[in-house]
């Protein structure tokens, strides 16, 4: 017989406990024991999925591209409204067919210090070739980059001198340079990776406002200033503002709530449901007792929370358009957000492309109406025959509530929603496959154009071979897809855009749930902590009072 594995609920609640307090003490220990006069220059938040690398050709996930942007630079950066800016190049210029990028590099970015650089000052300035280096890393099988894919409408580059880099394009792609703003595209020195080998993971070294000080593993990150950083303020004063920035790594969303209620760390990210109804009315609003230590900004994110069917699929539900626009009408999405998410985000009525990005227009979506859908469904029925109509839903557990509620919603109206809960890797795997006939997904933006998200819809990106995991085909958006990536005026490409999120919505291969928002909590002390729809952490700017 199998001994029981299975721990009594107030045994785990004192097990908890105990190991939260501690957790706590420890940290307060370490923190007293390092107390300093300039405590007040370190920006503290805490991770809560641990990291495997700061290597810049690895930073596929907000983790990872965190810390990272904190250490790199690229050719450009996004300012807050996701306009493409200078970063190392100073200008560039795109030739009339869109084809051949040219880029001027600034003469006064330093890489961090470092004794392998072999001069007087241990440090160099960033050279055109050094992205020559770089782009190449990303394509290189011995490296095995996630980010190669950056580079696949990329036919060559080169540095034609020290200051002048060139892309060349193998066909036009509008909204290229905001790809170059991923942190992919960093600039890393040639003899530091060369030096370290597969250990530049844990001993970066790039061009960014902080450099790497300390990493203990699952424990703590430590920045330091960058002394040689080039960017300076509207006023001349050299970035950043901060000493330091030290990462966390409590995995327990309750710890960390904790350490921030306790002004042990200075920034809390998103709202987790651990959480999210001490700090917040059902309103959406900061609680009293917060408001004087607490600072609450909500902004427009780019993440669209959807349902998708696989229109693979043999399923006759699933192949219904009927059924799937009965969904779409099936329930109410204000409802939903003020109930379960405290007020967070925004009803998804106006198409798959969300607010806070060019190209976002008010089309015509879904709203609630439960007679449509009530009558959706009862046309079904009298042109299949089927008299029990049903569809199978795949979630993980973090939105358990969500399927529940539209399940609730859809019996009412005549439709049985069945839920399937799945660890989160095991429902990315099957979404990828088309194992699922429908599934609970969101899409984050990768770059700042609305093609990123109407690619999902493009017949040639079926899963495997890119993000299409719906297998939604239908060759009047293809034709309007493929000319929109020949279309440089950026108000042509947007008319374009609404048009095609318009007809995808009208075959509705996916539910849109609701269209996602920032939601960032900081001690009054912090100012210069402007949030962005990406949720990119810069720091660069950020200071810190007593």
């Amino acid at each position: 017989m199998k001994s029981s594995s299975i721990q009594h609920p107030a045994s785990r609640r004192y097990f908890t406990f105990i190991w939260l307090i501690f957790t706590l003490s420890l940290l307060t220990s370490c923190s007293n024991s390092n107390t300093s006069s300039r405590d007040h220059e370190v920006f503290r938040y805490n991770e809560q999925y641990q990291i495997s690398t700061l290597d810049p050709a690895f930073a596929r996930n907000p983790s990872i591209i965190w810390p990272v942007n904190q250490l790199f630079n690229g050719l450009v950066q996004l300012d807050n409204d996701l306009n493409v800016v200078p970063d190392i190049a100073k200008s560039w210029e795109i030739s009339d067919d869109a084809m051949t990028y040219t880029f001027t590099l600034r003469d006064d970015v330093f890489y961090h210090k470092h004794e392998q650089f072999k001069t007087p000052d241990s440090t160099r300035k960033v050279v055109a070739e050094d992205f020559v280096y770089s782009f190449d890393r990303l394509t290189d099988d011995r490296v095995a980059s996630p980010g190669g894919w950056v580079l696949g409408n990329v036919e060559s580059y080169q540095a034609t001198n020290d200051s002048t880099f060139t892309i060349q394009l193998t066909k036009p792609f509008p909204a290229y340079l905001g790809l170059l703003s991923m942190r992919y595209c960093s600039v890393v020195p040639r003899e530091i990776v060369e030096h370290y080998g597969s250990e530049f993971r844990s001993h970066p070294i790039g061009t960014g406002p902080f450099k790497f000080k300390r990493w203990e593993e699952g424990v703590k990150l430590v920045f330091r200033k960058n002394e040689l950083y080039y960017e300076k303020d509207e006023e001349g004063n050299a970035l950043p503002y901060l000493e330091a920035v030290a990462i966390t790594f409590l995995p327990d969303k309750q710890s960390e709530f904790l350490q921030f209620a306790q002004g042990n760390i200075d920034f809390l990210n998103s709202l987790d449901p651990s959480y999210k109804d001490e700090l917040l009315t059902s309103s959406g609003s900061l609680r009293e007792k917060y408001q004087d230590d607490v600072n609450m900004v909500k902004s427009p994110h780019l993440n669209t929370e959807y349902i998708g069917f696989f229109l693979g699929s043999d399923t006759p539900e699933v192949q219904s358009e009927l059924l799937r626009k009965a969904v779409n009408y099936g329930f109410d999405r204000q409802k939903m957000i003020t109930y379960l998410r405290n007020g967070i985000g925004e009803p998804a009525v106006h198409g798959f492309i969300p607010k806070g990005l060019p190209g976002y227009e008010k089309i015509e979506g879904y709203g609630y109406d439960v007679t449509l859908s009530r009558k959706l469904i009862q046309q079904y029925i009298q042109e299949t025959g089927d008299t029990e109509p049903q569809l199978t839903i795949g979630t993980n557990s973090q939105y358990l509530d969500i399927c529940e509620y539209i399940q609730r919603e859809l019996q009412k109206a005549g439709l049985d929603i069945k839920i399937e809960v799945m660890p989160p890797s095991t429902l990315r795997q099957m979404k990828s496959s088309g194992e699922l006939d429908a599934f609970r997904a969101s899409w984050i933006a990768d770059y700042p154009d609305a093609e990123n998200y109407l690619s999902l819809f493009y017949s040639k990106n079926f899963t495997p071979n890119g993000p299409n995991y719906t297998h939604f085909s239908d060759a009047e958006f293809d034709q309007m897809y493929k000319a929109s990536l020949s279309i440089n005026d950026v108000e042509e490409r947007k008319k374009l855009y609404a048009k095609m999120d318009s007809l995808a919505m009208s075959k509705a291969p996916i539910v849109p749930l609701y269209y996602d928002e920032v939601v960032r909590f900081t001690r009054k002390n912090i100012s210069g902590f402007t949030p962005n729809a990406q949720n990119f952490l810069v720091l660069k700017r950020v200071k810190k009072s007593r």
